[in-house]
């Protein structure tokens, strides 16, 4: 009867772990790019910021460093002005509210906890967590003809933790630039009439 005991104690100390563990790991930042097809860019080598924009100055610095790295690393130069292509990124927050229940009670064989009826009673606590997530989206256009030829965006950047913002950040811009820049299947020039 003790070992069971102990184990049970266990299971109530350690089911919680175990649920927010599979928890963070389904709620991983979600990455969407798109470009013209038709736009060959193996002729980009230089770029300039248009604007970075973001509700928060640390943020704006933040996307703006990561960005530059990603592109850096993908053999681009950053120039004042007259670059090849022409940056915009802007970030934004929102919150996402979340219904989370907790029921008091699993049923007997739990050491007293009861669960959806099971057992002699308990009831369930429902909270509204409000949880900030924040989107980036980065514009890259043909400085030229001025006209859009990248878009990556990233969403659920943000945590709860302020601590780690700025890494999920870099993380973020790294998955979003994986990519970058896209492998055309017949190398083109742009044309005027935009993607195909």
């Amino acid at each position: 009867m003790h070992t069971r005991n102990s184990f049970l104690r266990r299971l109530r100390i350690l089911w919680p772990a175990a649920l927010l563990t599979l928890l963070v790991g389904c709620a991983g930042v979600k990455v969407r790019t798109d470009y013209n097809h038709a736009v060959n860019f193996s002729q980009f080598h230089t770029y300039s910021w248009l604007k970075v924009k973001s509700s928060n100055t640390l943020w704006s610095d933040r996307i703006r460093h990561d960005v530059d790295e990603q592109l850096a690393s993908k053999g681009w130069r950053e120039v004042p002005s007259g670059g090849d292509a022409a940056v915009s990124a802007f970030g934004s927050t929102k919150e996402q509210h979340t219904l989370e229940t907790f029921y008091s009670g699993f049923g007997p064989d739990f050491g007293g906890w009861y669960w959806l009826g099971w057992g002699d009673g308990g009831f369930a606590t429902t909270q509204d967590v409000v949880t900030p997530i924040g989107s980036v989206t980065v514009d890259i256009f043909n400085a030229n003809t001025k006209r859009l030829i990248w878009r990556g965006t990233t969403e659920q950047v943000l945590s709860d933790k302020a601590g780690s913002n700025a890494r999920r950040l870099e993380h973020a811009m790294a998955d979003l630039f994986k990519t970058f820049p896209p492998q055309n299947r017949r190398e083109m020039p742009e044309t005027e009439g935009g993607a195909r």
